[in-house]
């Protein structure tokens, strides 16, 4: 099943172009990771099938479904310096806040609400932290509030912006082990990453972007060196090429 689907997708902030004519397709049980230089429009790809940033044309479906229908079938772990860590709440309500799209602001959660928050933290160790503020907890704990506050959703398709920036080692296999098991699970798993190695040798699907979609395919496919050169404007020389192992 086709979970993500983005078709001719065009956006442009503050009148400048940023992505042009993006086709996307991500199915379920797909760990895709989304790969381009700063700049490339990576985040703003993320942030448009949201609805975040204003699409210039293009549509944007979920299973099927235009997503301004299907919205809270998306689970989104934005960048960390994203969310207000100062704000006085604990680890436990700042996970129950991710329903709010599907409880409403106007309604008190539920039984099934409280039991997703639940699973969400057990999926990320995070349950013995329930009730710890969240200022006062670590950058890997932090991020992994993050990812459970998407979980707690119970989604189809989970975005992930730069999940592993300034996480220690234990803690990006703790999620790079969490993130495979979901797709594993049938989930679609749309991730950026600036750690080009680590993408080729754990996601299912490689897309390389630079204001659109230059390839995409499983890492085995994307053996050539041309396409990660047009993507990254690097010479033949590039150490990169040789760390990917790519010719």
């Amino acid at each position: 099943m086709t979970a993500l689907s983005v078709k001719g997708l065009t956006v442009a902030l503050g009148g400048r172009p940023v992505l042009r004519d993006v086709d996307l397709t991500v199915e379920a049980g797909d760990f895709m990771g989304l790969i381009g230089p700063n700049g490339a429009g990576k985040t703003t790809l993320l942030r448009s099938v949201l609805g975040l940033v204003k699409r210039s044309r293009g549509t944007v479906e979920v299973e099927g479904a235009p997503v301004a229908r299907a919205r809270q079938r998306i689970g989104y772990v934005p960048q960390r310096h994203e969310f207000a860590w100062d704000f006085p709440i604990s680890v436990e309500d700042a996970v129950l806040a991710g329903r709010v799209r599907r409880v409403g602001w106007i309604h008190r959660p539920g039984i099934d609400d409280h039991r997703a928050v639940n699973e969400a933290m057990a999926r990320v160790g995070m349950t013995a932290l329930r009730r710890r503020p969240v200022g006062q907890l670590s950058g890997g704990q932090r991020q992994r509030v993050l990812v459970a506050r998407a979980l707690a959703l119970r989604p189809s398709v989970l975005l992930l912006d730069e999940p592993f920036t300034g996480l220690d080692v234990p803690t990006q296999e703790l999620l790079t082990d969490l993130f495979t098991e979901l797709s594993g699970e049938g989930r679609a798993v749309l991730m950026t990453t600036h750690d080009l190695v680590a993408a080729v040798h754990t996601c299912s699907t490689i897309c390389l972007v630079n204001g659109t979609v230059i390839a995409t395919g499983t890492p085995g496919a994307l053996r050539d060196a041309a396409l990660w050169r047009a993507a990254f404007g690097i010479s033949e020389g590039s150490p990169l090429l040789a760390a990917l192992g790519v010719k």
